[in-house]
């Protein structure tokens, strides 16, 4: 971890910090806690609509209610609640994180889209290669889990459809990105603005777990994962200099848990999988139990391996203090 302090500035954040002078640390989590409300609030607005139209269109809710059986309708709506569909819906709705906190660097902080991460050249190349280091990421904490027996494949899975999965890549390629997009190119270089990088590094990784602290599942060693990939997602964001691999490691880890090998992505359940997975009773210390893998130690040497690759990967894009 002392290789952390070592790490130069990226140059994002000193054109972050000519912009606009950081400000104190107790403020800039306020700002972000601000920040959060705001994009939660977009997100509702998107969300509200996006479930009344999915609800007005569920066959079985429609039916009950013109036959005037609200208890039927009710359990209509808690099915539907239970489907892919509202995930979908959800993740789509990660779109107005991206907007409002681009809008807040861009108009507030006086930033340019550069300093959040958003670097042209080379683009195409970081989302692929983001896209393949998470996905061998996670891949091998899967085969730790297995090779443990602590993980077991049932073979494909017959919930498994095209279309919907379609629509959870997009969906997730959405979530990833603003995630990363809030937590790393909005507030970590913020942070870095006055302080240390380490400090920014940190504290984003802090927050970015306790975002997660209401989802099912949650333990002490999910909460640890959680930073610890906060942590990760930082320094490769750092040593690549743009926002581009990031956001497609972040999307792709996500998508391989739900939707490729069938584990709760951070607590929630998702249906249309590639393949079906069991989880082994009694080994919940390394394949994480209720909360999926990020909530094991399978996941724990992962990151551990994958920060100690990439704090000895040559910095991209940095300049000297």
């Amino acid at each position: 971890m002392s290789e952390l302090w070592k790490m130069k500035k990226p140059v994002m954040v000193a054109e972050a910090a000519a912009a606009r002078k950081g400000l104190h640390i107790v403020l800039e989590v306020l700002v972000f806690i601000g920040v959060f409300l705001a994009c939660y609030i977009a997100q509702l607005v998107v969300m509200i609509p996006a479930q009344l139209v999915l609800l007005f269109t569920d066959r079985n809710y429609l039916n009950a209610v013109a036959a005037g059986d609200m208890q039927a309708a009710l359990a209509a709506s808690e099915i539907l609640a239970q489907s892919d569909k509202v995930p979908i819906a959800m993740l789509f709705t990660n779109a107005g994180m991206i907007l409002v906190a681009l809008l807040f660097c861009k108009l507030i902080q006086k930033r340019k889209m550069s300093t959040v991460g958003f670097q042209k050249p080379g683009m195409w190349k970081e989302y692929a290669c983001g896209l393949g280091a998470g996905l061998a990421l996670f891949s091998a904490a899967v085969l730790l889990c297995v090779v443990t027996g602590s993980l077991q494949f049932r073979g494909l899975s017959p919930e498994f459809s095209l279309g919907i999965f379609t629509l959870f890549v997009v969906g997730f390629l959405i979530q990833g990105m603003a995630e990363e997009v809030l937590c790393r190119g909005y507030f970590l270089v913020s942070v870095s603005r006055r302080y240390p990088l380490a400090v920014g590094i940190f504290a984003n990784a802090a927050l970015f777990a306790s975002l997660h602290l209401l989802n099912d599942g949650i333990s002490m060693l999910a909460f640890v994962n959680l930073v610890l990939f906060g942590v990760f997602a930082s320094v490769y964001f750092i040593k690549r200099g743009n926002i581009w691999g990031v956001g497609a490691l972040h999307s792709i880890w996500n998508l391989a848990q739900g939707n490729i090998f069938g584990i709760r992505v951070s607590g929630i359940q998702i249906h249309c999988t590639i393949f079906s997975t069991e989880m082994v009773t009694g080994r919940e210390l390394i394949n994480g139990g209720d909360f999926g893998l990020e909530g094991g130690l399978a996941v724990t040497l992962v990151l551990l391996a994958g920060m100690a690759v990439m704090l000895v990967t040559k910095q991209r894009r940095c300049v000297e203090e």
